[in-house]
């Protein structure tokens, strides 16, 4: 039996595997594995009509917007007036399929509004029918990556203003007389009951790291474990991360690797003096993380939250392109900035 000082976990045997390899094949002139491509993507929440005053903005001319802003793909949210699976039957699912193409974007992932977490069944058992209808719609648009939640108290609308304080405390009472471990399980069960309707369409599920019920970001992956299927991957998100210290960030997301699928970003934006734009300094070494774990994927832009009152009225739609552009050429700005250094430091190495 091994000390356990003289033990080798898998990770390790192969981390060594893949640094003797990297020297082999530098010693044979093989070219060296190209550094990882970061999309940026715009997520339609953002022109939904939620969160600013002003009606939604279409899927078509959300695909327009972000051709026009300097995004790669768009992601679409997982209900009405966008990408509710009602609305979506697969000849609607061709239109803007051929949409986006002919834009040169890529419809880069869906985003379901699920809620695996109530205590009445009847209310799992419709969460379930709708996740089974996203995953239909996610397969028919040609896309593989369909963002998940574990439970979403949701957002009440009234009138065309968003607001998450009606809905958190309607969803923490129907938990209040429930364990968390109840309602882990309940959300385990969804989970494996989707991930099991997504391996019939080639659909990979990215289990987010939002609130509630996931209460620390390692609870991503420990979810992903418990349910084992390569249908449910990860979805970490630098803005919802509980520790933006960087060491804490690059861990993260080590040990998260491949399963890493999908990511966001958000925020308001401004030009600075200079005129570059004014961003989050956690972005940097949350992209670093991203180059040294490979990540090859998205990183998508929404405007999600209460946006301004300005001379009693919340802002429009202007306020929402504005940022949709700028926050655009800073992540643009953000995962080259990251590149250079990734170069510099392997020309220095």
């Amino acid at each position: 039996m091994r000390k356990p000082t003289e033990q080798v976990s898998r990770r390790d045997f192969m981390g060594g595997a893949v640094a003797v390899a990297g020297g082999l094949a530098a010693g044979l002139g093989v070219a060296a594995k190209p550094a990882p491509e970061i999309k940026v993507g715009l997520y339609s929440i953002t022109f939904l009509g939620v969160w600013y005053r002003g009606e939604a903005l279409t899927l078509e001319q959300v695909i327009s917007r972000a051709k026009e802003f300097g995004y790669a793909g768009v992601e679409i949210d997982g209900k009405r007036p966008h990408g509710n699976p009602l609305d979506m039957p697969r000849s609607r699912c061709r239109e803007l399929r051929k949409a986006a193409s002919d834009k040169g974007i890529e419809i880069c992932a869906v985003a379901a509004n699920n809620d695996f977490s109530s205590p009445i069944s009847e209310h799992r058992e419709a969460q379930l029918v709708y996740m089974r209808e996203l995953i239909r719609m996610t397969s028919d648009l040609g896309v593989k990556h369909l963002r998940v939640f574990l439970a979403w108290p949701g957002v009440t609308t009234h009138p065309q203003i968003g607001r998450y304080d009606i809905a958190r405390p309607l969803w923490k009472e129907a938990h209040r007389n429930f364990s968390g471990p109840q309602t882990w399980e309940w959300c385990r069960q969804g989970l494996m009951e989707s991930a099991r309707h997504a391996s019939q369409f080639g659909v990979i599920l990215a289990l987010q790291n939002h609130s509630p019920v996931i209460e620390d970001d390692r609870d991503v992956l420990r979810m992903v474990r418990e349910v084992g299927s390569p249908h449910l991957k990860v979805c970490l998100d630098a803005p919802l991360l509980r520790n933006r210290d960087e060491a804490y960030i690059r861990k993260l997301a080590a040990d998260a690797g491949a399963l890493q699928v999908l990511s966001h970003f958000g925020g308001e934006y401004d030009r600075s003096a200079d005129g570059g734009v004014k961003g989050e300094e956690f972005y940097r070494p949350f992209i670093r993380a991203m180059f040294e774990i490979g990540y090859n994927g998205y990183m998508d832009y929404e405007l999600c939250h209460p946006l301004p009152v300005v001379d009693g009225q919340t802002v429009g739609l202007e306020f929402a392109e504005k940022n949709a552009r700028l926050a655009a050429e800073f992540m643009r700005g953000v995962i080259a900035e990251v590149r250079r250094e990734a170069a510099g430091a392997k020309q220095a190495g």
